[in-house]
């Protein structure tokens, strides 16, 4: 059993709201809806405790009727201590109400490592040099080499937590890490990653992500003897795509928007048909190239949106299998693509049954 406990009793102060900059908007949803929405998708927890002030416990309840919502003490580790006597699962992960953008391979690394060693603390290497300073004045210089960036979520066995905040004499601590470190064993690093921001002050909550958007679109002939695959899923009907490689339309639609928000050209000049070890090749594997070359730019998918054209076969029962196996692929969460199928009332190239068209679009954000 799997518990959370969101940190979310603060009071935003040092944002300069008048109320809980967990209650602040992005992206048409509060601050805590999105935080506790991005945790519960993942269907790993069977139990989420949030902490909140007794101004917003109320308000909390509202917008999140499955969570348990447990009063906040003054401190966060008083806060904590509340919600860990609510905790029945063997591994607790305790997070940042204010982090709304932690990933699900975030919460699953945290989750395993947890499980392994006891301990998980999320955390990014540091890449500026760190000085320590008076008065305005540096005293000493860190440096950058094995210094990290500590976030959240911070995962635990809940005996071992439980039994660190029972022998704590204070309540200043700054998270759960420094708890468990002094009174059980020094805490395991996972990785974090450098878009699971933390909103502090009100420039937080300006345009936070760079966020680059591409459009793709791809066309393949229907004949005979060949497989029909879109998005790695092979759909049974009696004609398939012909391409140089597996010609799943779908996932090529999907690569050049892709390739597009980043200015990369298209699948065609990254994979030419005039190339043989691409004969034949499966496009998933081809993403997976695509996804490297992102990911040297400093970037990820965020989200994809993709609509097929196809008079036959009926895609509707398929749309839930291409999309799970889509989605993992490219390392997103079912609920952030979305794919749609539409006929063209017989008309045109789809509308005579000779070939499915896709057009699709890409969101990216910087890592």
């Amino acid at each position: 059993m799997i518990s959370l406990v969101l940190t979310c009793a603060g009071n935003g102060t040092r944002a300069g709201f008048s109320n809980n900059k967990l209650l602040q908007k992005i992206n048409g949803k509060t601050v805590v809806e999105t935080t506790f929405t991005a945790f519960k998708n993942t269907n790993f927890f069977d139990e989420i405790i949030v902490t909140a002030s007794e101004i917003d416990a109320e308000i909390f309840a509202k917008i999140l009727p499955s969570a348990t919502i447990v009063l906040g003490g003054k401190t966060r580790f008083l806060s904590v201590k509340n919600a860990l006597e609510k905790v029945n699962g063997d591994i607790v992960l305790v997070h940042d109400g204010a982090r709304p953008f932690t990933s699900k391979k975030v919460i699953s690394d945290c989750i395993e490592t947890a499980k392994k060693y006891g301990s998980a603390i999320c955390a990014v290497p540091q890449t500026d040099t760190i000085a320590k300073a008076e008065n305005g004045e540096i005293i000493s210089v860190l440096g950058k080499d094995n210094l990290y960036s500590i976030q959240t979520p911070q995962g635990f066995n809940t005996t071992e937590l439980k039994k660190a905040f029972s022998l704590a004499t204070k309540d200043d601590y700054p998270d759960e890490s420094s708890v468990y470190s002094e009174f059980i064993k020094k805490p395991h690093l996972s990785k974090g990653e450098k878009s699971n921001i933390k909103l502090t002050f009100k420039e937080d909550f300006s345009p936070i992500l760079d966020m680059r958007t591409g459009v793709g679109f791809d066309c393949h002939k229907l004949v005979s003897d060949r497989a029909l695959i879109l998005g790695g899923v092979t759909i049974k009907h009696d004609k398939g795509l012909l391409g140089h490689s597996d010609a799943d339309v779908l996932t090529h639609a999907v690569m050049d928007a892709i390739l597009s928000s980043l200015s990369l050209r298209d699948i065609g000049y990254h994979f030419p048909d005039s190339d043989e070890k691409y004969k034949g090749a499966c496009s998933l594997d081809l993403l997976k190239e695509v996804l490297s070359l992102i990911d040297e730019k400093g970037y990820k998918v965020y989200q994809v949106s993709a609509c097929i054209m196809a008079e036959k076969p009926k895609l509707l029962p398929h749309i839930p299998s291409i999309t799970k196996n889509l989605a993992k692929a490219l390392n997103i969460d079912d609920n952030m693509l979305g794919i749609s199928a539409t006929t063209l009332e017989g008309l045109g190239f789809v509308g005579r049954e000779e070939g499915i068209c896709v057009h699709a679009t890409a969101t990216l954000i910087n890592k």
